[in-house]
């Protein structure tokens, strides 16, 4: 299974922005790792009758946790001194589409964990060539990792549109619409640079 298809590539203004502002994507990407592992762990806490997504699962927060670990050596080796950052808006504009009712609610988890793991597949990989070593070479190495789990999340998406009592869900059709307001959330303009955001507002309007 490859990893969901991202309805818009990155914008240009956000990529130029991102290089020129790398020490607060990477703070920003500490952030994002801590939150990956957290995600998981609450999956594995509000569905504790699955057990081999569970232990999957497991396997994953451990994977994101020594990223953060990873992230946090790279901040103190590049001497980037530790701030606290106002979250963006992407992952809680994605979770206000959740269903709030089961089993779309489980699948709907499933397929925004695998859309934001494409989207920070794509941006490691846009970034990795055009930012200097050491931290270039680190986001190639997380490239290849954020597409295992993009797929993860999706095979665990289809498990659960599949079984006890949800034979009927389209999870494509449900991952199309995702990913559609996935496109719209990184289009726009943000107030902010993460690593997730749309191009920061006053940012070069030429692509």
């Amino acid at each position: 299974m490859n990893l969901p298809a991202l309805l818009a590539p990155t914008p240009e203004r956000w990529l130029r922005a991102a290089v020129e502002g790398w020490s607060e994507i990477l703070l920003d990407h500490a952030t994002c790792e801590k939150k990956a592992a957290s995600s998981a762990l609450a999956l594995i806490f509000a569905y504790p009758e699955f057990e081999r997504q569970n232990l999957a699962l497991a396997r994953l927060a451990r994977e994101e946790l020594r990223h953060f670990e990873q992230v946090s050596r790279m901040l103190e080796r590049l001497a980037v001194p530790f701030r606290r950052l106002r979250p963006g808006r992407y992952a809680a504009g994605l979770r206000a589409a959740l269903s709030t009712h089961e089993p779309l609610r489980r699948v709907d988890l499933m397929l925004v964990g695998a859309i934001i793991e494409a989207r920070s597949c794509e941006r490691f990989g846009l970034l990795a060539p055009r930012l200097p070593s050491p931290l270039g070479g680190f986001y190639a190495d997380l490239e290849r990792a954020e597409a295992r789990h993009g797929e993860l999340y999706l095979e665990l998406a289809a498990e659960a549109a599949g079984g006890h009592g949800a034979e009927e869900l389209d999870w494509r059709a449900r991952l199309r619409e995702l990913a559609a307001l996935e496109a719209q959330l990184i289009n726009a303009e943000d107030s902010q640079l993460r690593f997730h955001s749309g191009p920061p507002r006053g940012s070069e309007s030429n692509s």
